[in-house]
């Protein structure tokens, strides 16, 4: 599977606040605030990017996400995130191997419904190890996703 990696996803309670620690400790660039609510995951989120490393900031207001922030706490790393060129090819090549990719709320995701509420065709990995997961997203759509982020 061609992947290349992307970024961390990290839990926080006040992510204006978190955006604000970062971009003054650190100089780092904090892009817009996003809002994704599908199903019962409602969360808020901004990329960080210090040079050309990023991470997400999560606030979750309900759904699993919620759930891990309450009992896990605030800097939880939940996920890895890797893009791919072809996300299509990545989901054949995970049914291949046996592996039935999900959505964000832990459902079976067929090949049609690829698509997420910020515009990225996006899978992820059933959760093997706790609360870790592993998200693939389509590279192209990323980098759109990431410079329309950054642009006022």
């Amino acid at each position: 599977m061609d992947l290349k990696f992307s970024h961390i996803d990290i839990l926080v309670n006040d992510l204006e606040s978190a955006c604000n620690y970062y971009a003054k400790t650190l100089g780092a660039e904090i892009s817009k605030k996003f809002i994704w609510k599908r199903d019962e995951l409602h969360v808020t989120y901004a990329v960080v990017k210090i040079g050309q490393e990023r991470f997400m900031l999560v606030e979750p207001f309900s759904g699993n996400l919620k759930n891990l922030l309450d009992s896990k706490g605030e800097g939880t790393i939940y996920r890895h995130c890797y893009s791919t060129p072809d996300i299509e090819a990545a989901f054949d090549e995970l049914i291949s191997y046996g592996v039935q990719p999900e959505d964000e709320n832990g459902n079976p995701l067929s090949r049609e419904s690829l698509n997420s509420p910020s515009g990225v065709r996006i899978i992820w990995l059933p959760k093997r190890f706790g609360e870790f997961s592993i998200e693939i997203l389509e590279e192209e759509g990323l980098q759109k996703f990431i410079k329309e982020a950054f642009t006022a």
